[in-house]
């Protein structure tokens, strides 16, 4: 098939997919396509890499001033949405303070960074991710927010990049530091194909288990095509881009909704906490001890791909192993050089271990809070699970998905998917169970927060005014 003629037939198939699922009944906020603009950049490649402006092989992360002007017209009006939900939005950050106190730690190690502004600069992008996360949880309606931000961004970005890839190889294909072909997709490298594909899919996954679960859902069958067909694009993608962190990841994750939407482990939660102690122990020996074996596997030399070099060489590198180097400080300057003479052809950026990663900049501290924010998000996603397995095992899925991808790869770094869907994960686990206390117990599965309301004569919430944009 010509490219020309594929690319009028999938613009008609994804067209046909936001027609399907379509829900009339239900209205979010405008505010909603500010995450999923958010997403579809970080997801793919900087709009100045579209446009030409700059090489297709930059990175969501660096682009050019046009870019930084567009993530900061986009921050500017999350801001104002978020402020005209300023009630909503304070409660939520109080329910999930752990968040905010990384955050301010962050700006707070701007101080002592070798690179100040561009440190503060980074950390502005940084609190970007914050402000899409709260933009859905704060919706009047976030169970519907969050569904469309699944469906708006997924129906996008996971049919282009099998468009990229089968009929645009220039754009779709690209080769590694070694010189083997790798499939990229919307984005640059397999890597983020491989995370971006694999927490949209997992929200497919969810949807796909909801609608199945709910025999009397209106446009059920259209709703199932859709999301079935969007899972199925998934699952071509992880075949195809070769990312064995993302896809052992989405089989742990895909595996965890399953195991908690099952009767017996929904009558006794204590068993959750079994299953997920499990799943990251075996997962994170598995992503330990086999990544050579992969990259053996692969004919490459573990001299260079293999994580464990990195880790010996950058490690004794951290200018302060309390403090760190200072916010996205580590990989800059005479550090960064001297890392790159020691793997001339890979080059990296990153510790390929988001944990190592967060000690290199922020020092043990900084580690110490990021698990304070995985703790918390797993407790209060338990606690959701008790209320609505639905939702709460989504929530979970995420976080086990977060906790392990990040022992092989840098996942909790600024505009990073796996990293915004976990602050998303953990900012909704933390507003249930904040309702969970102050309203008290509800009937199973009927959460305050996410539940759609059918009282149209119900009083208007503070902050709904919000609408407008």
């Amino acid at each position: 098939m010509p490219p020309q003629i594929a690319s009028f037939v999938f613009a008609a198939a994804i067209l046909g997919l936001f027609a399907l699922d379509r829900d009339r009944r239900v209205r979010t906020s405008k505010a909603i396509w500010l995450p999923v603009l958010w997403i579809w950049i970080v997801g793919s490649r900087p709009v100045s890499s579209w446009l030409g402006l700059t090489p297709v092989t930059s990175t969501a992360g660096e682009g050019s001033p046009f870019d930084a002007a567009i993530f900061t017209v986009l921050l500017a009006v999350g801001i104002v949405v978020l402020i005209s939900r300023r009630n909503r939005t304070s409660a939520c950050l109080k329910a999930s303070w752990p968040i905010l106190i990384y955050f301010a730690y962050c700006l707070l190690s701007v101080l002592w960074s070798d690179f100040p502004d561009i440190a503060f600069k980074r950390w502005t992008k940084a609190i970007g991710d914050l402000a899409m996360a709260l933009i859905v949880v704060t919706d009047p309606k976030p169970l519907a927010a969050l569904k469309r931000l699944f469906s708006r961004t997924g129906f996008i970005l996971l049919p282009a990049s099998v468009l990229l890839i089968k009929y645009y190889g220039d754009l779709g294909r690209g080769f590694d530091p070694y010189g083997s072909m790798e499939i990229t997709g919307v984005t640059t490298n397999k890597n983020t194909l491989g995370v971006v594909t694999m927490v949209l899919s997992l929200g497919a996954v969810w949807r796909v288990l909801t609608v199945l679960r709910d025999r009397d859902q209106p446009n059920r069958g259209r709703q199932l095509l859709a999301q079935g067909t969007l899972l199925v694009c998934g699952l071509a993608l992880l075949g195809m881009a070769h990312s064995a962190t993302s896809g052992a990841c989405f089989a742990l994750g895909t595996g965890l909704m399953l195991a908690t939407g099952l009767p017996v482990i929904g009558r006794r939660p204590a068993t959750v906490h079994m299953l997920v102690l499990i799943l990251v122990f075996a997962g994170g020996l598995t992503m330990l001890f086999g990544g050579d074996a992969v990259v053996q596997a692969m004919g490459k030399s573990t001299d260079f791909t293999g994580r464990l070099p990195i880790w010996k060489t950058v490690i004794p590198m951290a200018p302060n192993p309390l403090l760190g180097a200072g916010f996205e400080s580590f990989w800059l300057g005479s550090r960064l050089q001297k890392v790159w003479n020691a793997f001339p052809v890979f080059r990296p950026n990153e510790a390929h271990d988001g944990y190592i990663e967060v000690y290199l900049n922020l020092g043990w501290v900084g580690v110490g809070l990021i698990t304070l924010i995985l703790m918390n998000g797993y407790r209060r996603s338990v606690a959701t699970f008790r209320r609505d397995p639905a939702i709460g095992g989504l929530l979970l899925a995420y976080v086990v998905a977060a906790t392990i991808y990040s022992v092989t790869e840098a996942g909790f770094r600024l505009l990073d998917p796996i990293w915004i869907f976990l602050l998303l994960a953990v900012l909704t686990a933390g507003s249930l169970a904040s309702g969970t206390r102050s309203r008290g117990p509800r009937p199973h599965g009927s959460s305050s927060m996410l539940a759609p309301s059918h009282n149209t004569s119900a009083p208007i919430p503070s902050g709904v005014a919000i609408e407008t944009f």
